[in-house]
């Protein structure tokens, strides 16, 4: 690696000394929650090395965009590890009589557990306010009302539709860095005027002709503290649908969120 390129990856995890903390939006539980439905998995079943090593992935995107990591996500970390580990370690017949139960089976407990109780949060936290945190597409000209509903993305969604942004950032054709100072102000106010024009962004069209991973990296933040705020909510109209950007309390518009595919970088110059 370059000096240049390590002085690129210092400003990107610095970033003004500004952290995120995650616990602000969902916990280890959650992240597991994802990964079970993502991958369209048994949660009675789960494939411990598989889950392991993308948990620790994500841990990593956590570190590189800084993010505070809650002591929680650590030691989920070590009790997958713990679990994985002695799931390879061959058993004869003998001790696993003795053992009895399977090492995943606390884990799977404590997810049913969890699960049947956030599903109950949910269905209670929609009861008194009518269509709270629920957002219908307006009527069109036509005169006919569509019923679709959408749904707000979980930040683990996000982190899944930044990590494609990245990629596709870096396929394209490098381009001589210029290094100018883009604070997580300038991102903020970047998201806000365009959301000020549109009724609703992509989220791959949020990053439309930013080419400079350190700047892709900064909005993404930007976008992240504009939710924890509460101003800007991210909706979908299905859990693998592509993400929507609208102002909270504001409909999502089917233009911009139609046309898009979630990822796509067109350049606009």
């Amino acid at each position: 690696m370059s000096g240049d390129e390590k002085a690129l990856n210092g400003e990107e995890s610095r970033l003004a000394g500004y952290r995120i903390e995650l616990e602000s939006f969902q916990g280890p539980l959650d992240l597991l929650l994802h990964l079970i439905r993502k991958n369209e998995l048994d949660i009675y079943d789960i494939p411990i090395a598989e889950i392991t090593n993308q948990y620790l992935a994500y841990l990593d995107i956590m570190r590189e965009l800084d993010l505070e990591v809650a002591s929680e996500f650590l030691v989920m970390a070590s009790t997958l590890m713990y679990i994985k580990s002695r799931m390879l370690l061959p058993v004869d017949e003998e001790e696993e009589e003795e053992e009895g139960e399977d090492p995943r089976e606390e884990l799977i407990r404590r997810l049913i557990e969890y699960q049947r109780y956030k599903k109950a949060a949910e269905e209670l936290a929609r009861m008194p306010v009518l269509h709270h945190d629920i957002f219908v597409r307006p009527e069109v000209d036509s005169g006919t009302q569509s019923e679709e509903i959408y749904t707000e993305a979980t930040i683990f969604q996000l982190m899944d539709a930044f990590q494609k942004v990245l990629v596709e950032a870096d396929k394209r054709t490098p381009v001589e860095v210029v290094r100018e100072r883009f604070t997580l102000e300038d991102g903020i106010g970047l998201i806000e005027s365009r959301l000020a024009r549109e009724p609703s962004i992509s989220f791959g069209g949020l990053f439309s002709g930013v080419d400079d991973r350190r700047k892709i990296i900064t909005v993404f933040l930007s976008l992240l503290e504009l939710i924890r705020r509460g101003r800007i909510i991210a909706v979908q109209a299905d859990y693998a649908d592509p993400i929507s950007l609208v102002l909270n309390g504001e409909p999502v518009s089917r233009d911009e969120s139609d046309k898009e595919q979630e990822g796509n970088l067109a350049d606009d110059h």
